[in-house]
């Protein structure tokens, strides 16, 4: 599964700060913001009431119970102080309209006075049931404070009477909604301030703690890739510090797990090849000692002559476990060089076949002329394996096919047998590995084809293994058609 994309560290702590910022700002300005705005309006509103109060104790007592439009008018003028528009309401009746009377010239609408469909029905309904209301309304866009206030008619002991008179003011909010608008542009300037701020000290927070992070980074990449002395400075005695101790004592532990293994393994090379090339002056006479046993076999009684073609066997076998054991340890200490040659590759297929006498066991696709620059005795040890393994442990038919491009070639040798287990698969170019669930358990050394895989490296080539869709292995060897030597020289 496709890992998802996720942003780096430093954007994460960039956008964690910014947000934390503005959230922040946001709450703090916000809050601001809605009391400032209540406490500007309900002083407004406030103010507003206690003028009309005042203004209203001067209408009494009232010069005519049922005024007209004329005396209504007189009664919304009193109310107002050039800054605001009135109408006062009689059952049905109005003052006069905005029209016919001068304009206020600081409320807006005043061109058209204060009409009584500019009144919510909720507040007529309210002044109507006696109480003084006030509401606040957007007409044609500009915010208004509408207050509302019946006429009561107080006679002696009689109890107080509604006159049902009512009267209205229009009180512009403009300086209010310009102070609100001014305070909202300043918490705007403030919270962008706050923004930028949070985003510095998020880049000096990320530089502090992305620049040790970025150090252990690279310091883990050059460990990874063999650099053992690697270390970091410390700096400080914060967690950052603490990391890198640990780092540090980590690898100083991890070098010299390292130096003993390494150690380790060259005394195992060294004993290999010391026991290898020691082993082959007994060897030596021990195989002279057979082949006089090989050939008197046939003349000595049975269980002699079994008990001599089992000794010279065993010591067949002990010769090649040397030699594989000699070669595998010239790879191992970088001595295997190669001798290179022009060659004719089909013909060296051939001779490979020929000489191990499975010319008539094996068939062959060769096309002609295909040549090449290899080291011919290295070729053969590969395709020798190659084929071998597959007439011990495959089934026929066994083929041998040669593909060539102008860079490359390919040896593709193949049986018909079950095919290897895909367990087995990945461990078939292991060293001494011989267990196989689909093929007999194998009498030789278990480093053929661990010495077939290094003579293909060796090449700048490789050999790899597959099971083929229809059955059987499939071993291919994919050669450069112009070898170089390992250190890259002259050919």
């Amino acid at each position: 599964m496709t890992p998802r994309p996720s942003l780096g560290l430093r954007a994460r702590l960039l956008f964690a700060f910014a947000l934390l910022c503005v959230v922040t700002a946001a709450a703090v300005t916000g809050g601001i913001y809605v009391e400032a705005r209540n406490a500007i309006l309900q002083r407004t509103q406030d103010a507003a009431v206690q003028t009309m109060r005042s203004r209203l104790q001067a209408l009494y007592p009232l010069g005519n119970p049922a005024p007209g439009p004329r005396e209504l008018g007189m009664i919304a003028g009193a109310v107002t102080d050039g800054n605001d528009d009135a109408v006062a309401i009689y059952h049905g009746t109005r003052s006069l309209a905005g029209r016919d009377r001068p304009c206020l010239p600081l409320l807006r609408q005043c061109r058209h006075g204060l009409e009584p469909e500019m009144i919510p029905q909720g507040l007529r309904r309210m002044v109507a049931d006696g109480d003084i209301a006030w509401q606040r309304v957007v007409w044609q866009d500009e915010p208004l404070l509408i207050i509302g206030t019946p006429l009561m008619i107080t006679e002696g002991d009689r109890p107080t009477r509604a006159s049902g008179i009512e009267v209205y003011i229009a009180h512009s909010l403009d300086s209010e909604q310009r102070s609100i608008d001014d305070l909202t542009a300043v918490a705007w300037r403030n919270g962008g301030a706050a923004l930028a701020f949070a985003v510095v000290l998020a880049l000096l927070a990320t530089r502090g703690v992305l620049g040790p992070v970025r150090e252990l980074g690279r310091a883990a990449r050059l460990l990874g890739q063999g650099e053992m002395r690697t270390r970091i400075a410390v700096r400080g005695s914060d967690e950052l510090a603490d990391v890198a101790r640990t780092f540090n004592d980590t690898a100083a532990e991890l070098e010299r797990h390292v130096e003993q293994l390494r150690a380790m393994e060259a005394d195992a090379r060294r004993f290999v090849a010391d026991v290898s090339h020691e082993l082959r002056t007994p060897l030596a006479a021990l195989t002279a000692v057979a082949d006089v046993l090989d050939e008197e076999a046939a003349g000595l009684p049975e269980p002699a002559g079994r008990a001599a073609r089992l000794v010279s066997q065993e010591t067949l076998n002990l010769t090649g476990l040397v030699n594989d054991l000699i070669e595998i340890s010239r790879f191992d200490s970088g001595v295997a060089a190669l001798a290179l040659n022009d060659i004719d590759v089909a013909e060296l297929v051939r001779a490979t076949l020929r000489t191990r006498g499975w010319s008539e066991e094996v068939r062959t696709e060769l096309p002609p002329g295909v040549t090449a620059r290899l080291d011919p005795r290295r070729v053969d040890v590969v395709l020798a394996n190659m084929v071998g393994n597959a007439l011990r442990h495959g089934e026929p038919p066994v083929s041998v096919r040669l593909s060539a491009d102008p860079h490359w070639i390919a040896f593709e040798v193949r049986d018909h047998g079950p095919g290897l287990d895909e367990a087995v698969l990945p461990h078939v170019f292991d060293r001494f590995y011989k267990a196989s669930a689909a093929r007999a358990r194998s009498e030789g050394s278990g480093l053929g084809l661990a010495i077939a895989r290094e003579n293909a490296r060796l090449h700048r080539g490789d050999l790899t293994v597959a099971n083929a869709p229809d059955g059987g292995a499939v071993f291919t060897l994919r050669l450069p058609r112009r070898a170089h030597e390992p250190d890259g020289g002259p050919e």
